[in-house]
């Protein structure tokens, strides 16, 4: 896979679909690599006219890590956002960071604006784009989570322990394991779910090409300490789709609703079954509702290719 530099880093990326095709640029979620997207996900946003570009966000997978670089425990930097300290100063880096990465990203591979999609974290990293990078965002879809307003439903318990839960030993097996056991947790409906058998094997696959614990916890710190934006949501102008779990237990679906809530004019949909994840059979369901939205996004340019 290719590398690329892009805001000081060097950024591991991959392309799917016609390079003159307009930019759709996919951002993972907390310590997920980009080789957890579905194949049959980034092969039917290609076919739909986009150029699907996903990439290894900061510190995970292979682009640039961090290391040698500590952060506070997650402990000490919640109270000390309760305190009021400056945080954000304390740590490695925040979110602010890992959206200029992925503007810095757009620019380097030659695109002027993309489409811009990010599950979970990813999907704070891309509102932060539309917020601090507008001339880089052509339309914003925040899937599965959270304006960032500390007044929102939190996490259920058993949620947030699958979050943070570490194997008692750091091997293929023990990765795989507890992958599977956190699935059965924050994912969709059974009906819906990848097997844990698939989980595990994604799992081990990730480990295998890069098992970063510290780049995971200063991603932990990064989103912890990220001031927040919530308020600022209102300036967004862009076209935005909110796509969101009606299971999900880890980030809840009032997270999605406060978002729509806030940027003027944004679509929101609430998906039965869906949880805390991205299973096979949720893949169709999502593309019925993305390329639609993004059909009626075209830029001119590309609309009189079509024409």
């Amino acid at each position: 896979m290719p590398r690329i530099e892009a805001n000081g880093i060097e950024i591991e990326y991959e392309e799917y679909g016609k390079p003159d095709d307009p930019m759709l640029l996919l951002v993972s979620g907390f310590s997920g690599q980009m080789i957890t997207w579905p194949d049959a996900f980034k092969q039917g946003l290609a076919e739909a006219g986009r150029r699907v570009v996903i990439f290894d966000n900061r510190d995970i997978g292979l682009s640039t890590e961090f290391t040698n670089e500590v952060p506070p425990a997650p402990r000490d930097i919640v109270k000390g956002v309760m305190a009021g300290e400056p945080m954000h100063e304390k740590v490695p880096y925040i979110l602010n960071d890992m959206a200029a990465d992925a503007a810095g990203l757009v620019q380097a591979l030659g695109a002027n604006k993309a489409d811009v999609m990010g599950f979970s974290m990813g999907g704070m990293i891309v509102q932060l784009m539309a917020l601090n990078h507008p001339e880089r965002v052509r339309t914003l879809i925040p899937v599965m989570t959270t304006s960032g307003d500390p007044a929102l439903p939190p996490a259920t318990p058993e949620a947030q322990q699958a979050l943070t839960a570490v194997p008692e030993v750091r091997n293929a097996d023990a990765i795989g394991d507890l992958a599977a056991q956190s699935r059965r947790v924050i994912g969709s409906h059974e009906t819906v779910r990848n097997s844990d058998e698939a989980v595990k094997a994604m799992a081990i696959r990730a480990f295998e090409r890069s098992d970063r614990p510290m780049g995971v916890a200063r991603q932990y710190a990064a989103i912890l300490a990220q001031p927040r934006w919530h308020e600022r949501l209102a300036g967004v102008s862009h076209p935005t789709l909110v796509l969101h779990g009606a299971q999900d237990p880890l980030i809840r679906p009032a997270a999605g609703q406060d978002i729509a809530e806030r940027i003027p004019g944004a679509e929101i949909e609430i998906i039965e079954k869906w949880g805390h994840d991205l299973p096979e059979k949720m893949v169709p369901v999502l593309l019925n509702r993305i390329v639609p939205f993004l059909g009626k996004h075209v830029p001119e340019e590309a609309r009189a290719d079509v024409n």
